[in-house]
């Protein structure tokens, strides 16, 4: 794994404008990351937190309202027609149901060489990469001439990301990838992308709200919040010490075994997050996101909007409290 930072994204913002025209939804709000070439970057955070927003600004299916997304040192908001449709093909994205994502009437392998057809690949050049695909991602080239209702959920989506690979993309973001298939196939997917970072060197952006997934996957993660960043860094770090509360909330909610342990993670006193609702489609312009949530909030917690401060190791964290008591003296 290189250092080289292959996606950079820089103060991004996402706008969505409600069905009213009126009000605004801010989905993705100044959000600031790298990715390096190789690695495997996890995304969490609750159904409303902005994950899938930032997963399809990544691949070009949403415009950013402000900041940018810079993929190989190119700006993805600079680029028009061909030279947009060929960055294109560096970053695919492999969707959340996976029959849904394919088109019923195509076979499986007419689905997987539709991109190969794209880039003008001749028929018979064709015909033997689809095979290769299907062979890459553990199907048999014999299914290639099923149509997606007869295969599984879990074959559907090998199929999804052979037709993700079949550009030869630097770069896979997987939007809940597994989240709609058995626990046994979700494995099984998860050893695939493992195999294919590891065979390929392919870089994955992987979004999910499944934690136990995140860190078995994963080395490094960003926790999201209203579409901001409340704390990034190492998978093992972030899980095992969380530095913000919802982080420490999140973490809490993992089942566990033994129904009497609670996992509040280490020194966890004072960090414990209301049970509310999650976040809602609310600007907060003003203040920690946070705080309608928070036991801790208090008056610069309401007047400041904490920025994302990196702490060392490259930990990283956007909460006045956990800035606090980094800062003070052993």
């Amino acid at each position: 794994m290189t250092t080289t930072p292959l996606i950079d994204v820089a103060n991004l913002t996402v706008v969505h404008r409600g069905r009213d025209g009126r009000r605004n939804v801010v989905a993705v709000d100044d959000a600031t990351f790298t990715v390096r070439a190789g690695e495997i970057v996890g995304v969490v955070g609750e159904s409303g937190s902005g994950k899938s927003t930032l997963a399809r600004t990544l691949v070009g299916l949403h415009v950013p309202t402000d900041g940018t997304v810079r993929v190989n040192e190119v700006d993805l908001g600079a680029l028009r027609g061909r030279a947009r449709r060929e960055l294109r093909r560096r970053v695919q994205m492999v969707f959340q149901d996976p029959l849904s994502s394919l088109n019923p009437r195509l076979t499986a392998g007419a689905a997987v060489s539709e991109p190969l057809r794209a880039m003008g690949m001749a028929r018979h050049e064709r015909r033997a990469r689809v095979d290769e695909l299907f062979e890459l991602v553990g199907l048999s080239p014999a299914m290639t001439s099923r149509r997606p209702g007869a295969l599984s959920g879990g074959q559907c989506q090998r199929v999804g990301i052979a037709r993700a690979l079949a550009t030869g993309p630097d770069v896979l973001v997987a939007d809940e990838a597994v989240s709609a298939l058995d626990v046994s196939v979700q494995a099984q997917i998860i050893n695939l992308l493992l195999d294919l970072n590891r065979r390929l060197g392919l870089t994955i952006v992987f979004v999910s709200h499944d934690i136990s997934i995140v860190r078995h996957l994963c080395d490094r993660v960003l926790v999201l919040y209203a579409g901001r960043i409340s704390e990034s860094g190492e998978a093992g770090d972030v899980f095992d010490d969380p530095l913000h509360p919802y982080t420490t909330m999140l973490v809490s909610s993992i089942p566990v075994p033994d129904p009497g342990r609670r996992i509040d993670g280490p020194a966890s006193s004072g960090r414990a997050a209301t049970a509310s609702a999650g976040p809602g489609p609310v600007d907060l312009t003003t203040g920690c996101a946070y705080r309608p949530r928070c036991d801790r909030a208090d008056d610069p917690c309401h007047d400041e909007r904490p920025g994302l401060r990196v702490l060392g190791q490259g930990r990283g964290v956007a909460c006045h409290h956990a800035a606090r008591n980094e800062e003070q003296p052993s």
